[in-house]
């Protein structure tokens, strides 16, 4: 670990690189079980790190973070998918309609 590393707070342990696996790992195994699936990377904040967001053809999406940008490219290479910045290009509009009918069957359900 680098002196401005630790002046970040940004350590890299063990225990990190092994979420980092399963998180690639969940990647994998989401997009491998549907269709149409794109990945749209976001950039990291001061508060969260860089994440890639896989988005199938219906809309349904999952999240999980990366080690950087380049990361999601090789990710998307290794899986034959699109990758967009979505900074550049926004969200499908599939995926926030999916989320609304997610929101609305979770109210008709009274779980909201």
């Amino acid at each position: 670990m680098g002196l401005f590393d630790r002046l970040r707070g940004n350590r890299r342990t063990g225990s990190s690189r092994q979420q980092l696996g399963r998180d690639l790992a969940h990647l994998r195994a989401w997009a491998g079980q549907r269709r149409g699936v794109e990945a749209y990377v976001e950039p990291r904040t001061s508060v969260t790190p860089t994440t890639v967001v896989l988005v199938a053809h219906d809309g349904e999406w999952t999240r999980r973070r990366l080690d950087g940008p380049r990361s999601a490219y090789q990710l998307g290479r290794e899986l034959g998918i699109p990758v967009y910045d979505v900074a550049l290009v926004g969200y499908p509009r599939r995926m926030r309609e999916y989320t609304s009918r997610q929101a609305a069957q979770r109210r008709a359900r009274g779980l909201d």
